[in-house]
């Protein structure tokens, strides 16, 4: 399922003034409601082979090149800072299989540095860290699926 037709079913939805629409094609499952405003709200969007859940959005939009978290990392009881996906997607560590990975453990960053790529409908993402210091750990690996806000890295202030 791409772009064109997910627009596709967005406009039959408002031609025939539909509140609800749950469409599967290729073992992908799109589930359509139309919030109380009239803006189009996903309510959920899984995959038949692997699960993987979506917060709930206010409307469709594209996953813009470059994001980052929105909202400050939260510091975990160690003083850590936990980075978090900013949205749905596969983590890659490096830019391509056959570079070296951003980070490592043990490695100084600093604010504005990448720390990974997160794919989401074919766009790679690049997320950046919004603090320096140094990397603690690692919580998922290269080629994962992971879910918005799930912790990604843990970044130790000096």
């Amino acid at each position: 399922m791409n772009i064109r037709e997910l627009k596709e079913m967005l406009q039959l939805m408002a031609d025939h003034e539909l509140t609800e629409m749950e469409v599967e094609k290729d073992g992908l499952k799109v589930k359509l409601k139309k919030g109380a405003s009239g803006t189009f709200v996903p309510d959920e969007l899984k995959t038949m082979v692997s699960p993987i859940p979506v917060a709930p959005q206010p409307t469709i939009a594209a996953a813009q090149p470059g994001g980052a978290p929105s909202a400050p990392a939260p510091q975990d009881d160690a003083g850590a800072i936990i980075v978090r996906s900013p949205m749905v997607g596969t983590f890659y560590a490096a830019p391509a299989p056959d570079q070296p990975p951003y980070v490592t453990v043990g490695k100084t960053i600093k604010e504005g540095d990448v720390l990974c790529i997160v794919e989401a409908m074919k766009l790679m993402n690049e997320i950046k860290s919004e603090v320096g210091g140094v990397i603690s750990e690692i919580l998922v690996e290269n080629g994962q699926p992971v879910e918005f806000d799930q912790p990604l890295f843990k970044i130790k202030k000096p």
